[in-house]
């Protein structure tokens, strides 16, 4: 599948999240994104250096800004909901950025951004990412190669705001 580019209407999915009693739960993309402006970001997992000490942080310390430019929701996909909900809990300060999970990595396959880390033991895994969508539409698209961390940031997505 080619990779979700400008111009390109997010697929619908369903991702999943732990309410405050640990019960699964889940919500679909349309349902938050439509008519709205919304961040999506995508990281190969939790408690990694560049996603815990660089991509995650820089999202929930520039969210106020983020927010004040009308970005309505900034939402983050991982894959496990059970450590994403846990590695959410590192992040005292988070105000504003949603952690959701897509397990299977369903929804990271439609949007054409899975990276297969089968060969490290790691399983199929989402790319690092970000998306800026309008009204379900990208606007932005910044996909990184490798192990790369240059243009997926909180920075590079208020420069295109």
């Amino acid at each position: 599948m080619a990779p979700i580019t400008v111009g390109d209407v997010v697929p619908d999915g369903t991702l999943a999240y732990l309410d405050e009693e640990n019960k699964p739960q889940s919500v679909t993309i349309h349902s938050l994104a439509a008519g709205k402006k919304v961040i999506i970001f995508g990281v190969p997992g939790a408690f990694t250096p560049t996603c815990s000490l660089k991509h995650v942080p820089g999202f929930i310390e520039r969210a106020e800004e983020l927010k004040g430019k009308g970005v309505d929701e900034i939402i983050c996909i991982m894959n496990d909901p059970f450590v994403l909900n846990s590695w959410a809990k590192t992040f005292p300060e988070n105000k504003h950025v949603k952690f959701l999970a897509d397990g299977s990595a369903v929804y990271t396959h439609a949007l054409g951004l899975e990276l297969d880390l089968t060969d490290k033991g790691l399983g199929i895994r989402s790319k690092r990412f970000a998306l800026l969508v309008e009204d379900l539409k990208v606007k932005v698209a910044n996909v990184e190669g490798g192990g790369e961390f240059t243009i997926s940031g909180a920075d590079d997505i208020i420069k295109a705001l």
